[in-house]
C-alpha cells in the first residue's frame, strides 16, 4: 500500500475540496489509489446531501444568462443567507444559468442530467451539497429565445428581471427591467392580468365595500372601482415610470420608440414557506430530555 502522506492528502483536497480528515480516510480505504479514494468522497459526500435534502431552502441566489438573442433566469435555493455569499454557490447558479440557455432543458429534470464540466448539474449541485454541508435546490428556471433584444436586471442576488424588447437604444431596456425589480407588475398590460389573481382582488374589494353599509348598486361599482385601480397598480404598462413619475411606462416606450414584448421576474423564496425556529421552546425540549435521562 502506497504511504499516504501529507502531499497525497492536499493532492485529493485540491481536486475534491472536502475536509481534510475525510481525504485521509478516503485514501486510506482506497490504499492509496486517488481514483478509487474520490469515488469513497463522492459516495460520502452523496450520503451527506441525501442527509440535507429534507431541509428547507428558501434562501438563494437569481442568476441570468444572455448571449444575442438567448438567455436564461434560473434561481438556485439554500438554506442560508450566508450560502448565498459562497463563491462556489454563485459560480454554481451562473453556471446552470449557461447551461439553460445553450442547451435548452425541458424541465427540472433534464437540466439535472445535463453535462456541467465533467459532471451532470445533479452530480454538480450533490457535491457541492457535501462539500459545504447545507441542502440545495434549482427551484426554477426560464429560458428566453427571440429575435429581439434581450436585457437583465440583478438586484443584488435576490431579486432577477429579463426583459425580451425591441427597440435602438439598449440604456431603455434596462431601465424597464430596473423598473420591473422594483415596482413587480405581474403583467405587461391589464388584460393580461391572471383571472384567479383578479378574482381575488374583487373578493377582497367585496368584503370591504359590503362593511360600507351602502347600496347594493354603490357596493358594486365600488368593487369595479377597486379592480380597476388594481389592474392599473399590477400591469407595467400602466404603472408609473420609476425614473419619471410624470409618465407612465408606456408613455416613456412610445416617446423612446421602443416596444416591450415579455419579461420574466424572480424573487428568492417567493412562495416558499419558511421554517420559523422557536428557540424557547427548543431549550426547553432539551432540558426536559436531560431530566429524563438523569
Amino acid at each position: 500500500m502506497a504511504a499516504i502522506t501529507a502531499a497525497l492528502v492536499g493532492e485529493l483536497r485540491a481536486k475534491t475540496d472536502a475536509p481534510m480528515m475525510e481525504c485521509k480516510k478516503a485514501l486510506t480505504e482506497a490504499e492509496g489509489d486517488m481514483v478509487r479514494a474520490e469515488e469513497i468522497l463522492r459516495v460520502k459526500l452523496g450520503s451527506k446531501a441525501s442527509k440535507a435534502s429534507s431541509r428547507i431552502t428558501s434562501e438563494g441566489v437569481v442568476a441570468t444568462y444572455i448571449a444575442g438573442g438567448i438567455g436564461a433566469l434560473v434561481e438556485i435555493n439554500c438554506e442560508t443567507d450566508f450560502v448565498t455569499k459562497n463563491d462556489e454557490f454563485i459560480a454554481l447558479a451562473n453556471a446552470v444559468a449557461k447551461v439553460i440557455a445553450e442547451k435548452n432543458p425541458a424541465d427540472l429534470v433534464a437540466l439535472a442530467a445535463l453535462p456541467l464540466g465533467d459532471k451532470t448539474v445533479e452530480e454538480t449541485r450533490t457535491e457541492l451539497i457535501g462539500r459545504i454541508g447545507e441542502n440545495m435546490s434549482i427551484r426554477r428556471f426560464q429560458r428566453f429565445e427571440t429575435t429581439g433584444k434581450l436585457v437583465s436586471y440583478l438586484h443584488g442576488t435576490r431579486i432577477g428581471v429579463v426583459v425580451e424588447f425591441d427597440g435602438a437604444d439598449e440604456q431603455v431596456g434596462k431601465d424597464v427591467a430596473m423598473h420591473i425589480a422594483a415596482m413587480k407588475p405581474v403583467a405587461l398590460s391589464s388584460d393580461q392580468v391572471p383571472a384567479d389573481l383578479i378574482e381575488k382582488e374583487r373578493s377582497v374589494a367585496s368584503l370591504k365595500a359590503a362593511e360600507s353599509g351602502k347600496p347594493a348598486d354603490i357596493v358594486a361599482k365600488m368593487v369595479d372601482g377597486s379592480v380597476q385601480k388594481y389592474l392599473k397598480e399590477v400591469s407595467l404598462f400602466n404603472q408609473s415610470f420609476v425614473k419619471n413619475d410624470k409618465q407612465t411606462v408606456e408613455q416613456m416606450l412610445k416617446a423612446a420608440n421602443t416596444s416591450v414584448k415579455s419579461f420574466s421576474m424572480f424573487v428568492v423564496g417567493e412562495g416558499i414557506e419558511k421554517k420559523q425556529d422557536d428557540f424557547a421552546a427548543e431549550v426547553a425540549a432539551q432540558v426536559a430530555a436531560a431530566k429524563q435521562a438523569q
